[in-house]
């Protein structure tokens, strides 16, 4: 069965670090542009940051520009976003989805964006002191 499965959530005090994994399980990765988001208590979701195939482009919410990087492994059939200095803010349920693209530069992190294919199930990420 084909599905996108994320981990690496937990519980931080404000200022620590986690890595989220986004793993998919029954297809590659290699032609999908993967985007990372969240949604908190409340709130709609909004998107955090994309990578394309190639791992050439990315892109970032201005609210996490600077602390958080995305990175692709094909050979490990992962994404990762590594978020460093994390605040209280960023607390929320984190997903990744992935669209299957022929175009190596796509990176999307538009929540509504018809074209993913793939959306997992979510991670929670909690920072509070």
């Amino acid at each position: 069965q084909e599905h996108l499965v994320e981990s690496g959530g937990g519980s931080v005090q404000p200022g620590g670090t986690l890595r989220l994994s986004c793993a998919a399980s029954g297809f590659t990765l290699d032609y999908y542009a993967i985007g990372w988001f969240r949604q908190a208590p409340g709130k709609e979701r909004e998107g955090v940051s994309c990578i394309s195939t190639s791992g050439d482009n990315t892109n970032y919410a201005d609210s996490v520009k600077g602390r958080f990087t995305i990175s692709r492994d094909n050979a490990k059939n992962t994404v990762y976003l590594q978020m460093d200095s994390l605040k209280p803010e960023d607390t929320a349920v984190y997903y990744c989805a992935a669209a299957w693209t022929a175009v190596q530069t796509m990176c999307v992190m538009t929540p509504d964006y018809y074209g993913f294919d793939y959306w997992g199930e979510g991670t929670l990420v909690t920072v509070s002191s």
